[in-house]
């Protein structure tokens, strides 16, 4: 019996359903703030540095137009969680539920009409920015070069963009936001460059075994 081919590449239907997955966890893991020594980060950043490094691999492997192409089929995971969000959150409660998770449950996953728009832009915008700067930083070296540094650079300019837009939109007007910008930027900064180019050549290392390429 003949083993089915899969219609598109192995590695870009394994990644595609990551990414799905990822832009959904980037928001609820974004309401914890982890300490990382000096450093203060909402924990979505590592959801958000893997969206990253899956754009940037499918663009090296299979081309800038597919790699955007996925960052807008992202929207409809994100559009689908809030929407299924909204809707449990005005679902009545089962008075049987543990007390301290009926009153957790909102602030976990709740978010503002504000905020909700600002993840919307800053996610659209910084990743499709993420896949263009990635793909012209090749130039004329072709598939394969210099993968670490490009995808180095293009995480750290679209976090920055990321950043100042979320932020912006999110809480301008309502409370002091340079401090707050200037500390997630940082860090941000600081994990693109620390785990960026080693996760961005795994990603593309990996995506060539899954379709039989050579490295």
């Amino acid at each position: 019996m003949d083993t089915p081919k899969l219609a598109i590449p192995r590695s870009l239907f394994v990644y595609a359903i990551l990414y799905g997955g990822m832009v959904c966890m980037a928001g609820v893991l974004g309401v914890k703030q982890v300490a990382l020594g000096p450093l203060a980060v909402e924990a979505g950043i590592f959801a958000f540095l893997l969206l990253v490094v899956l754009s940037s691999a499918v663009a090296e492997l299979h081309g800038q137009a597919i790699a955007t192409g996925l960052v807008r089929l992202g929207f409809v995971p994100l559009l689908m969680s809030a929407a299924l969000i909204q809707l449990v959150l005005i679902l009545p409660t089962d008075p049987g539920m543990y007390p301290p998770a009926v009153a957790a449950f909102p602030i976990v996953v709740g978010q503002g009409m504000r905020m909700m728009l600002a993840g919307f832009i800053s996610y659209g915008t910084s990743q499709t920015l993420n896949v263009f700067i990635f793909n012209k930083l090749r130039g004329r070296e072709g598939p394969g070069g210099l993968v670490w540094f490009r995808g180095m650079v293009a995480s750290v300019v679209s976090q920055i963009v990321d950043t100042v837009l979320f932020i912006s939109i999110s809480f301008l007007g309502e409370r002091p936001i340079l401090a707050l910008m200037g500390g997630q930027m940082l860090t941000k900064v600081v994990l693109s460059i620390v785990l960026v180019p080693f996760l961005i050549t795994g990603a593309v290392t990996l995506g060539r075994a899954l379709d039989g390429r050579r490295a």
